[in-house]
């Protein structure tokens, strides 16, 4: 028994060694030289001479990290919540539909998900752009007044904000649609036999039975918004980008601009607090959701 409990263990050990490797090499091994710039005020490529905590405490002083730690907020505030609530109407409608009908409204709304941000970026471009954009000239038709929506930093947000929901919205549909799914039908017979409303039956049944999902949808918006780059660096291309930085661009900035490793680290490593932060809650989300049951 002991020598079959041994091969076992070796034979776990061999299946297991080679994601261990790649996850230490690709994870664990950068996290840990990212710690070790953070504080050091070092370049990009290269040593550099330990400053201990100078690092963390410049970023709270500097008025480009506020306002990227300010438009992250902003951005997840307006992105996660109305995009899960935006999400999960769309899939409570598709749900009713059946057959093809059902297949091809949920291929339109999944489609923009498969796009790459280029993509995303042109359809957006032509469509707000300020001299050509198609929704201009319909403002004009209208006589209102052309805004200049990616270099305003009023409407800059919104207007991403917005990209993004429609973009990354088909995923969180499909996660909705698989809870819904299984939701056995059964319940809701016995709903309708006791004459329960529509209202009364999603308060009572559905939501309840949807809060697991609903809870893993939030976390992942949270973590993909909190690390929202790509539509934020193209649109500002031409713009004002200082006004509309987020964490992870002041981060590209301080690292590939201004060849700053150590400062760029130190705003990472707090980026990387909050992703963990995001995590735990998740876990308590969960945790919740299970007492509901």
């Amino acid at each position: 028994m002991l020598r079959n409990k041994r091969n076992e263990a070796i034979v776990a050990l061999l299946l297991v060694a080679p994601f261990v490797a790649i996850y230490g090499l690709i994870f664990i091994y950068p996290t840990i030289r990212l710690l070790i710039i953070s504080f050091q005020d070092a370049p990009l490529i290269g040593s550099g001479e330990f400053v201990g905590l100078e690092n963390y405490t410049r970023l709270w002083g500097d008025r480009r990290f506020n306002t990227a730690f300010w438009n992250t907020a902003y951005f997840v505030a307006i992105t996660v919540i109305p995009g899960t609530l935006v999400a999960f109407a769309i899939a409570l409608g598709i749900n009713r539909l059946k057959g093809r009908v059902q297949a091809l409204v949920l291929a339109m709304f999944f489609l923009p998900y498969i796009l790459p941000v280029s993509v995303v970026y042109l359809i957006w471009d032509w469509t707000l752009n300020f001299q050509f954009g198609i929704a201009m000239y319909i403002f004009d038709i209208l006589g209102i007044d052309r805004v200049p929506v990616f270099k305003s930093t009023v409407w800059f947000m919104p207007a991403v904000g917005l990209i993004t929901i429609w973009w990354t919205a088909g995923f969180s549909i499909l996660l909705f649609l698989s809870g819904l799914r299984a939701i056995p039908a059964e319940i809701y017979e016995a709903a309708a036999l006791d004459n329960a409303s529509r209202l009364t039956t999603f308060r009572q049944l559905t939501w309840p039975l949807m809060w697991p999902v609903t809870a893993l949808v939030l976390t992942i918006q949270l973590i993909l918004q909190l690390k929202i780059f790509d539509q934020v660096y193209l649109f500002s291309v031409g713009g004002r980008p200082n006004d509309n930085l987020v964490l992870v661009y002041y981060v590209f900035q301080r690292a590939f601009q201004y060849d700053q490793g150590g400062r760029a680290a130190a705003a990472a490593v707090v980026l990387f607090i909050i992703v963990i932060v995001v995590s735990v809650l998740n876990f308590q989300l969960t945790r919740l959701s299970k007492g509901r049951e």
